[in-house]
């Protein structure tokens, strides 16, 4: 399975929403907190072009935020991703 990595918060509800769907799928993330900070968030900055979270990356590949992976999952392409 290709790690999974979500940067988050901790009182962001689509940041938990995110993490429920992904341990549907048997998948524990690695989760980045960019609260606790700022090299953190602005790391993720980097890598997504955005500053708002979840943002979630399978390996490398920038899915997007929980709205993004929920509309994979809908789409029956999140399993294929994650197990690329």
């Amino acid at each position: 399975m290709n790690q999974v990595t979500i940067y988050t918060t901790r009182h962001c509800p689509y940041c938990v929403s995110a993490k429920r769907l992904l341990s549907s799928k048997g998948v524990v993330p690695v989760e980045i907190d960019v609260e606790q900070s700022a090299a953190a968030l602005a790391e993720m900055m980097q890598r997504s072009g955005r500053r708002t979270v979840p943002q979630i990356f399978v390996d490398d590949m920038h899915v997007g935020g929980f709205d993004d992976l929920a509309r994979l999952d809908q789409k029956a392409e999140l399993d294929r991703l994650l197990r690329a």
